[in-house]
């Protein structure tokens, strides 16, 4: 039976090159490989007797565009990141892989011909992020609308978006138009009507 310990020891061999760093620490380790090994990557960590990572849990993006800002650090790494969460039912073992992707055209090749479940977590990551996974055979939004303007989840995305949906009378239809929300001065009214009327009866009462 493989143990965290022993894989994180035998995966420097088993990745080669493609290993970028790793890292054990509060008993989960996180592998950083090269985006354009990702297919041969995963594959490895799946047929190899030593790992037998058959499960993919979870695939997600992340924008690291405010990473560490508020410790004063900067970023000295790509942007945008995939991370594949694998699950090992044989030795009982969870890894974390992570990609790093170049910030102006986020890609990679897809896993869901290692992985099929990977299907909808690809389409999640590309509608809310803008990553493209390179091979899937169905990439298109998931949770937004097919009409939809940018990628709700990357930093640099307003709170208040770019349209708004509304029926439109004319068209008859329900039809995207730029958003109107105005922005809510959110101070809290510490002084109220009621409260200053209520002394002021209290005072002359």
């Amino acid at each position: 039976m493989t143990t965290l310990a022993s894989l994180a020891e035998s995966v420097d061999e088993l990745l080669g090159s493609a290993l970028h760093s790793r890292r054990l620490d509060l008993n989960e380790l996180t592998l950083e490989v090269d985006s354009a090994e990702i297919g041969s990557v995963c594959t490895r960590l799946r047929d190899d007797p030593s790992c037998e990572f058959r499960q993919l849990t979870d695939l997600c993006g992340v924008d690291y565009s405010a990473y560490g800002l508020e410790h004063g650090e900067s970023l000295d790494k790509p942007r945008f990141g995939v991370v594949y969460h694998l699950l090992s039912l044989n030795h009982n073992l969870r890894i974390r892989v992570r990609a790093l992707l170049d910030q102006e055209r986020p890609a990679i090749d897809s896993v869901i011909e290692i992985w099929p479940v990977a299907d909808w977590f690809e389409r999640e990551a590309f509608d809310l992020y803008g990553i493209v996974f390179k091979g899937h055979p169905d990439l298109r939004r998931i949770l937004t609308d097919y009409g939809f303007i940018g990628h709700p989840f990357r930093k640099d995305f307003p709170l208040s978006g770019h349209v708004e949906m509304a029926y439109d009378e004319d068209k008859g239809r329900v039809a995207y138009r730029p958003v109107t929300v105005e922005d809510r001065i959110l101070v809290p009214r510490t002084i109220r009507e009621d409260t200053q009327t209520g002394r002021r009866q209290a005072e002359t009462g």
